[in-house]
């Protein structure tokens, strides 16, 4: 262990009374810095703010574990909380450590023969359930629900901090979003990056939805569009849905806004030496593509 994860771990063994034996960050932890964690006859999860971060939106740890733990209790695939604090206690930070779910990531489950389809069959099948979930009980429910407006200026603020050479096109789709926002319907908890990297699949099915790091009150197709980012149709997951064809196409173009604006974002962190990442060098084009596509799907 480095110096800082044998720091982590005498901090974290203090917190829960355990033998905490090891602690090992994991490389594919952005937002949030995650561990794993040796327990005594099993592993947990943990996951802290990065240091010295402001403790909101994304940073936001505790109200993450609220989330979780008020899903977990309603008998949703989330993660269970082993335990959690809001005060800075672990290496100056809040901490939620969590179970250790065991499944497979989406490529390792269709290598060994998940059909895609049936993934998002269960995946839109444990949507319907988060969606189902009254606001008082999804550990959320005193905050106000996200308007589409706002939503479409969220992922503004990233737009415009982008390359600006890659988002040349994005005002016009912004422009059209807003001129063409659906009737909205009552509000229902939203993930918010609800794809396949974000969940862990066991015999074909999602057996915990993780990293609810932007969860809000909002819209029940901001998620749904989601899942239609890689390996299946968006037409297929409509149809699984069953949701309007007009509402959904307008909900698939500010999902693929919004991924332009996220990646875009990442990739203007990375070149400034903020968040160094090279992977996102690999995603011009597809920063690009979505906002071409966004842009004809509202055609």
């Amino acid at each position: 262990m480095t110096e800082a994860e044998e720091r982590i771990r005498k901090d974290l063994g203090a917190q829960i009374k355990e033998d905490v034996r090891e602690v090992r960050a994991i490389p594919e932890g952005h937002s949030g810095f995650t561990y794993w964690v040796a327990l005594d006859g099993r592993r947990a999860v943990l996951r802290l703010p990065p240091p010295g971060a402001r403790i909101a939106g994304p940073a936001d740890i505790p109200r993450q574990a609220r989330i979780m733990a008020a899903l977990h209790a309603e008998g949703l695939p989330v993660p269970a909380v082993v335990a959690s604090s809001d005060d800075a206690v672990v290496d100056g930070r809040p901490f939620v450590l969590m179970e250790m779910v065991h499944g497979d990531r989406v490529e390792p489950a269709i290598a060994a023969g998940s059909n895609p389809l049936r993934l998002a069959s269960s995946a839109v099948e444990v949507l319907r359930r988060l969606q189902a979930v009254p606001a008082a009980k999804t550990g959320i429910g005193d905050e106000e629900p996200v308007s589409l407006a706002a939503e479409v200026a969220r992922w503004t603020w990233l737009m415009d901090r982008a390359p600006a050479e890659l988002t040349r096109r994005a005002p016009e789709l912004a422009q059209r979003l807003l001129e063409r926002q659906p009737r909205p319907g009552p509000p229902v908890l939203v993930h918010g990056d609800y794809h396949f990297g974000n969940m862990l699949f066991d015999g074909g099915r999602v057996a915990a939805v993780v990293d609810w790091e932007i969860a809000q009150l909002g819209q029940p197709l901001l998620d749904l569009c989601c899942i239609s980012l890689s390996h299946v149709s968006a037409d297929a997951v409509r149809e699984i849905y069953g949701a309007d064809p007009g509402d959904y196409r307008w909900y698939l173009a500010l999902t693929l806004y919004k991924y332009a604006a996220i990646f875009g974002y990442n990739l203007m962190l990375h070149r400034r030496g903020k968040r160094p990442d090279p992977s996102y060098e690999q995603r011009t084009d597809t920063i690009l593509g979505f906002i071409d596509q966004g842009t004809t799907v509202l055609g």
